[in-house]
């Protein structure tokens, strides 16, 4: 059985590392053997990135606890009070089993089973997805994580592109599900593909310039994250700009007319297509479709803050429910009251006109009696 699992393995590993699949028509992974004067990049180093990324993992926990949190505590950044859900069991279990956003049928059938008020169902469970969301503190905190790392990887990248036997193993990291989570998973799968099969097939140049041109807007996206956790307005509108001026002319400009222009175009008249070359330009041109669904959601952001003079909210991220519903149920509430006290005081004038006074200008007594105050 053994013989027979490792003879598979064995199958299994030559086809997968024939050189037709990495390498351009005429080359062999014996002409890529090391010597005194040249040096490439081994598939086995990838092995490396998984304790970096346990690594970093420790670094990033380290750095928000003891760096990010307290600065975000000198700078003012507060939590917002969220108002906790009761503890129900039904509705607890239908959260954690079923969905965390029940439809109007659901909410009438979970509103009959706890005896409860549809609307008071509907605000339980709104309270309950915002104590899962992030606060405002873990966000800034993140954002400082985020901000360095790609400081750091920026530069590093440059680095690279000028020496490149400094190549770095870094990672995707995924932060907390926004609107365009699905989006990051597509992203993150490609990069992590493009990355280890550049490595492999001694593409380090192509991929390290593909991280770097990522890198430079990210820069400037953290940044403006954290200056709008510190409701520094002016500073974060500056910071987004630049932002959008570099995001859309790295990803919509440099990167189609440097990378996918030289991968798809110029390579052909070096090498004929093989497997590597139709792979490695279908994860860029995912990639550059990606950017295109991200600009568009940029240009809106940047025409909305042209229109209205201020930034809008990050149309990725989703925000709490309660900032507008809560405030919107406070508003009925005090317009019910306020019509509770209209009908009050007019039935106290109706009753004075009359020649009466209202009964809570008396005092009752036990035996049923009024006595006058």
């Amino acid at each position: 059985m053994n013989m027979e699992i490792s003879r598979m393995a064995h199958s299994l590993n030559e086809w997968l590392w024939q050189h037709e699949f990495w390498l351009p028509p005429g080359i062999t992974w014996e002409d890529m053997k090391e010597s005194e004067d040249t040096h490439y990049p081994k598939p086995r180093d990838l092995l490396l990135s998984i304790p970096f990324a346990l690594i970093l993992v420790v670094i990033r926990c380290i750095f928000e606890r003891a760096i990010a949190l307290p600065l975000s505590a000198k700078l003012g950044v507060k939590d917002k009070l969220r108002p906790k859900a009761q503890p129900i069991s039904i509705l607890e279990t239908f959260y954690t089993v079923n969905c965390k956003n029940p439809k109007e049928g659901e909410l009438i059938s979970l509103a009959k089973q706890c005896d409860l008020p549809v609307r008071k169902v509907e605000r339980w469970f709104r309270r309950r997805r915002n104590t899962d969301r992030p606060s405002l503190s873990k966000k800034f905190c993140e954002a400082c994580w985020r901000f360095t790392f790609y400081i750091v990887s920026f530069f590093t990248g440059l680095a690279v592109l000028y020496n490149p036997w400094l190549w770095d193993h870094r990672e995707c990291w995924t932060g907390y599900p926004q609107q365009d989570f699905k989006e990051q998973i597509v992203h993150h799968a490609a990069t992590i593909f493009l990355i280890s099969f550049s490595y492999c097939a001694n593409y380090i140049r192509i991929g390290t310039l593909v991280m770097v041109i990522h890198d430079a807007s990210d820069c400037f996206l953290e940044p403006t994250k954290i200056f709008n956790y510190m409701k520094w307005k002016k500073t974060c509108d500056s910071l987004f700009m630049i932002f959008s001026a570099v995001f859309l002319i790295s990803r919509l400009v440099v990167f189609p007319y440097t990378v996918l222009y030289n991968t798809y175009y110029y390579s052909m008249e070096i090498f004929q297509p093989f497997f590597g070359y139709y792979f490695v330009n279908a994860l860029l041109i995912t990639l550059q479709l990606l950017h295109i669904f991200w600009s568009c959601l940029i240009i809106h952001m940047v025409y909305k803050f042209m229109l209205q003079g201020t930034m809008e909210k990050d149309m990725r991220s989703e925000t709490e429910e309660s900032d507008v519903d809560e405030e919107r149920e406070n508003m009925m509430e005090k317009e019910k009251n306020g019509i509770a006290r209209f009908s009050n005081v007019t039935s106290s004038n109706y009753i004075q006109r009359n020649g009466s006074e209202p009964l809570n200008n008396r005092a009752h007594l036990t035996n049923g009696h009024v006595k006058e105050r």
